[in-house]
């Protein structure tokens, strides 16, 4: 398994993740190479959260082709994978809760 802190790399925080922090989901950005399982592992680590986690989804997320990077190319920003953790009722994630 790869060290947690690079597989979960960041919270992921949008209006759409915010809501569905109602539901007990929470949004991470993950590397693009991490599998639902190393996912899970480093979530229950990371957030000391053992057995609480139900559901791990992942998707991957294409990058935007962005304006011009010179007069001629056009530039594109990097694809990433996020992942959405849902957990138990009554569960928190402790980064979230300052947000």
């Amino acid at each position: 398994m790869k060290d947690k802190y690079q597989v979960i790399l960041r919270p992921h925080i949008t209006e759409k993740s915010t809501m569905l922090r109602e539901q007990n989901k929470y949004s991470f950005v993950v590397s693009r190479d991490a599998t639902k399982i190393d996912i899970r592992r480093a979530a229950e680590e990371l957030f000391e959260i053992q057995g609480s986690i139900i559901h791990v989804r992942t998707m991957q997320v294409m990058g935007k082709v962005k304006g011009r990077m010179n007069r001629y190319q056009r530039g594109r920003r990097p694809h990433w994978k996020k992942a959405v953790i849902t957990v138990k009722e009554g569960t928190r994630i402790p980064v979230f809760e300052s947000i």
